[in-house]
């Protein structure tokens, strides 16, 4: 080895090595454990920046560990290629997506390497590439033959900006995931699969999940949303007619004074067809839907008609009036598209009441018998019934169940349940996606395409389409003429011009991941269910509602076709925290904001270290907007490649997994980088030093003195700590930290005789093999210079030596008058001399002592050594 650590020499040679010699290259091996190992696919967006490297580096650490461990690793790398970016980037450039995501790959793949994650590269897999989705084509098609697919005119969550639909998990905070526009509200057909037929399944098998982020179950059990009431059926006086309308709570049910319908609701249109004034208020409600997502109806002003109708009510047989109004949730697949309103008892139906004059009826007193003023607001908690009949004195509880049995049994009730959950739409009105494999005759008979005429490539001339001042335009399929001309058994047939949600090909790519390059059908049975379930997946907890909901659905319906024998895709979900930078700004001369990267910033700061000024480059006076997640938004990513160079690989891995615990975000520093470098060349120079000393005499524990023996106490209870701390807690940053003790303890321990030097040359030994999975290149180089006679990649995790741990031994506190300094493991019942003998060798109190004479040392046996200095 050199005498100087210099990571720029090592890294890409070893690097280079391992592609190579496919080192990381596994198969099917029943004879060993398998461990899956797999961080979330990324997209190909241009280039990583330090949140991808924090969740590849963690997936890296346990691959590298649990192969230590004896198991059989898959770590695979993918790309999840198609999508709108690609697109925006083929109309603002003139370039076709495929070149655009291809170059992408290339980079991000290089920088991948660079950063010496065990991967397993002959099973990268290629989204966009036919030989991946024409089988993603072909199960839709089997859904479909199920009657798990369906196709209808629907409610949309339209991006105005995008120009597609965007499934509900697309739409956060009423606004479009990807680009924050604010969703419209539209009526088109799209095609849909039945995922509220795995709801029950998604929802408990959430109990099965144990290692699961609870944070993420509950997120995901909220979205299903599951209920349980009844479905009430409400006559309508002079009319055959009836309402349905689902309920969850019947205590208040006495206090109905009247009912609302949605507009789309077909006793209102039929009404409608004779009333002008009610036709014309349903096209406004409809045209102004269109400028806002639906579940956004309860915040806009609430309006509404009445049509001169009434429905009875079941038990009192008062007469209720109907209203259409613009706040109940149009028509889905529930049929509901009406509801009751208590004004008395909920805010919404209050409010409503007092604009129209309609009447308020107060049904529940509190529960000391007080009732509220409903004049100033609705009653909405729970408490005795009163002005109710019979009902009169019951909780809400006991009326509630009554009221139920009572309907059920007159047959004007049934009881339901209900999902927040809706059926997942996957069409999207976009050119670089999956063609949805679907094609109609000309006497409009709908037929899925034969596995024999899939894949469906997509038109080639996509570079021809430019976008408009950075906007999109309409890319739809729909513009090709020529290749929605298609056969079908002799006859001409019509192509579907949609898309797949990008979410499907990532809801399966996981178990394709097994056998990449089989070529008999979607899946290799036996491949995928020797590897699967996944043993740990990585990403980030933002996921919980779209890709996690979608790839446990996925899992399920191929379960159900007999490619998987699991019920869910993941043992373990590791759910890292984001990584976050500075951010900063200047305001263009219209006012537009311009994000500066970081890295072209002269920063000021004052004693304490915030930030007083910034400069760009070219000398522009700089906003500071604090500190948020990296992003392309904001231009505040750190380009790894940039790092790498400066300080090494390993540095850059050592310090993303020290700086924070895993799931916290972690605040990007370069000084973090400078210090993880400089403990890693402090090791490179003490095995250099140690490697001149050479020939090692073996270790013999029975000739330790107890100096000795108290080093290799402290490395074999390292060894127990980073196990315990990697595989079970997964506290990476304290692991590390607990390495990093350890060799300070060896850097100070004495090396004058033999078995000084075997001691060392176990500890590092064993140091070199804790900080592997860390910091592999500088672990390959020294596992060599410390005599190893394989490369390290094949090396076992060290063992815990039972007996250097099995003398009692009890922490003491050190102190210097009467400050605590440090800790310290003794032999039990240690004598003050042995303890201050103890410091001395490890040199804990050098620093303290330095120009300074000791006058006394205060000692409590098995607690406390106090040094008194003056």
């Amino acid at each position: 080895m050199h005498k100087s650590y210099s990571p720029n020499e090592i890294e890409s040679v070893i690097q280079q090595y391992w592609y190579t010699n496919k080192t990381f290259s596994v198969i099917e091996d029943n004879n060993k454990e398998k461990y899956y190992c797999l961080s979330m696919i990324p997209y190909p967006s241009g280039n990583l920046h330090m949140g991808h490297v924090r969740n590849y580096t963690i997936g890296d650490v346990i691959s590298r560990f649990q192969r230590m461990l004896g198991k059989n690793v898959l770590q695979p790398m993918g790309w999840d290629a198609f999508g709108l970016p690609a697109e925006h980037a083929a109309m603002i450039n003139n370039v076709d997506p495929a070149k655009w995501t291809y170059s992408n790959i290339n980079y991000m793949k290089n920088q991948l390497q660079t950063l010496g994650f065990a991967y397993d590269w002959n099973r990268e897999l290629i989204t966009c590439q036919p030989q991946y989705y024409q089988w993603e084509q072909w199960f839709f098609t089997v859904l479909y033959k199920k009657g798990l697919v369906y196709k209808k005119t629907a409610s949309v969550n339209w991006c105005p900006y995008h120009k597609t639909v965007l499934a509900n998990e697309q739409v956060i905070n009423d606004c479009c995931w990807r680009c924050h526009t604010h969703v419209k509200y539209k009526k088109i057909p799209q095609w849909f699969i039945k995922i509220t037929n795995y709801a029950d399944q998604l929802l408990y098998g959430l109990n099965q999940l144990k290692h699961w982020p609870t944070q993420v179950k509950v997120m995901q059990r909220n979205w299903i949303g599951r209920s349980k009431g009844i479905n009430v059926t409400f006559k309508i006086k002079h009319s055959n007619d009836t309402l349905t309308i689902y309920m969850t709570r019947l205590d208040i049910f006495m206090g109905i004074t009247y009912l609302v319908i949605s507009i789309d609701h077909p006793i209102a249109l039929k009404i409608a067809k004779n009333n002008l004034n009610l036709a014309h208020f349903i096209q406004k409600c409809d045209n102004f839907y269109t400028k806002l997502n639906k579940n956004n109806i309860l915040y806009f002003e609430k309006k509404g008609m009445p049509i001169n109708i009434c429905a009875i009510h079941p038990i009192t047989n008062s007469e209720l009036p109907i209203w259409v109004a613009n706040f109940v949730v149009p028509m889905e697949s529930d049929k509901i598209g009406a509801a009751i309103s208590v004004p008395a008892h909920n805010q919404q139906d209050w409010e409503f009441a007092q604009k129209y004059n309609l009447p308020i009826k107060p049904v529940i007193k509190n529960l000391d018998g007080t009732e509220e003023n409903i004049m100033v607001k609705a009653m909405t908690h729970y408490g005795i019934l009163f002005n109710s009949g019979k009902f009169d004195g019951l909780s809400s509880y006991i009326a509630s169940n009554i009221i139920t049995k009572i309907l059920i049994t007159n047959g004007i009730a049934q009881y339901k349940t209900q999902y927040r959950l809706k059926d997942w739409c996957i069409s999207r009105q976009r050119y670089w996606g999956v063609p949805i494999p679907i094609i109609t005759l000309k006497n409009n008979v709908v037929k899925p395409v034969p596995l024999a005429q899939l894949p469906i490539i997509l038109p080639k001339n996509m570079s021809n389409i430019q976008g408009n001042n950075n906007r999109y335009i309409n890319s739809s399929l729909k513009i090709y003429s020529e290749w929605i001309q298609t056969t079908y058994k002799g006859h001409t047939a019509i192509r579907d011009t949609d898309t797949f949600d990008t979410f499907m090909e990532s809801s399966w790519y996981y178990a394709r991941y097994t056998c990449p390059n089989y070529n008999e059908g979607m899946l290799n049975t036996h491949a995928a269910n020797y590897w699967l379930p996944i043993d740990q997946y990585i990403g980030g907890i933002e996921h919980a509602t779209m890709h996690l909901l979608y790839f446990r659905f996925y899992h399920k319906l191929m379960r159900d076709e007999g490619l998987v024998h699991t019920d869910e895709p993941a043992i373990r979900l590791l759910c890292q925290g984001m990584v976050l930078a500075d951010s900063f700004y200047y305001l263009s001369s219209n006012n537009q904001r311009i994000w500066v990267n970081p890295t072209n910033i002269k920063i000021k700061r004052d004693k304490k270290g915030c930030i007083i000024k910034a400069i760009d480059k070219n000398g522009h006076d700089l906003i500071y907007d604090g500190i948020c997640k990296m992003s392309k938004s904001k231009n505040n990513g750190i380009d790894p490649n940039i790092i790498i160079k400066k300080y090494g690989a390993d540095a850059v891995r050592f310090s993303i997994m020290f700086a924070a615990p895993i799931e916290s975000p972690l605040e990007w520093k370069e000084s973090g980088i400078k210090g993880a470098q400089r403990f890693l060349r402090r090791i490179w120079n003490l095995v250099y030093r140690h490697v001149q000393n050479r020939p090692i005499e073996t270790l013999c524990v029975l000739k330790l003195n107890h100096a000795q023996k108290i080093i290799r106490y402290n490395i074999h209870k390292t060894i127990e700590k980073v196990t315990e701390d990697i595989d079970h807690r997964q506290a990476f940053n304290t692991a590390l930290t607990a390495i990093m003790k350890l060799f300070n303890k060896l850097y100070n321990a004495p090396q004058g005789n033999t078995q000084d030097r075997a001691v060392l040359q176990e500890g590092l030994t064993i140091i070199i093999r804790l900080l592997y999975p860390f910091t592999p290149h500088i672990s390959f180089i020294l596992w060599k210079a410390l005599g190893g006679s394989e490369d390290i990649d094949h090396v076992t995790w060290p063992v815990v030596d039972k007996q250097a741990i099995k003398n009692e031994r009890t922490l003491v506190l050190v102190q210097v008058n009467g400050k605590m300094r440090h800790k310290i493991y003794v032999p039990l019942n240690s004598d003050k001399n042995m303890v201050y003998k103890l410091l001395e060798t490890e040199g804990i109190l050098n620093k303290y002592l330095i120009g300074k004479k000791m006058n006394n040392i205060i000692f409590i046996p098995n607690k406390v050594i106090n040094i008194i200095v003056k």
